[in-house]
């Protein structure tokens, strides 16, 4: 018998840019309700440590210093935010057709008191609540955005239990 080395990876964290680290640690600790584990704090580009160095790795040398915060859900995934002096300050034209990410989504059963918080902090609400099975069970969902355009998605349940009944089957 042969064992299947592959098995489901757990996510570990998300990295988002931003235009200004002290207003998004804010909103996404006091909308969302996440912890804040490491306050904003500047790097600076040196290669004398393990973490200078990593950075550099990965912005590679166009860069002097930039802002990052630490958050975590209440799950444990992490928050990784950014910001780069040098970047552009403004979300990019909302486009899922395009490769790459299109949004992240979050787990919240009142789904009105969280969209209205985020509307009230200055984020948007961009469509309807929708419900995946009207009439039969009480899953729903909404794409709303924060207050620097970054689009996410709101559940009510679980998305195992959102998907496993067949959302898009007839």
């Amino acid at each position: 018998m042969t064992s299947n080395k592959n098995y489901p990876k757990s996510f570990s964290h998300i990295g988002i840019t931003v235009p200004d680290i002290e207003k998004a640690a804010k909103f996404y600790s006091e909308v969302m309700g996440w912890y804040v584990i490491m306050e904003p704090s500047k790097v600076k580009k040196e290669s004398e440590t393990a973490i200078g160095q990593m950075c550099i790795d990965v912005f590679g040398e166009d860069w002097e210093t930039f802002e990052i915060a630490h958050l975590a859900t209440s799950d444990g995934i992490g928050i990784e935010l950014f910001s780069f002096p040098h970047g552009i300050k403004e979300a990019p034209e909302f486009n899922p057709f395009n490769t790459g990410l299109f949004h992240f989504s979050v787990q919240d059963p009142d789904i009105e008191g969280l969209i209205d918080k985020i509307v009230a902090h200055g984020g948007k609400q961009r469509m309807p609540i929708r419900a995946y099975y009207p009439g039969d069970k009480p899953y729903r969902m909404c794409y709303v955005e924060d207050p620097f355009g970054i689009v996410f998605e709101i559940y009510t349940h679980s998305y195992e239990l959102t998907y496993s009944s067949g959302a898009y089957t007839s």
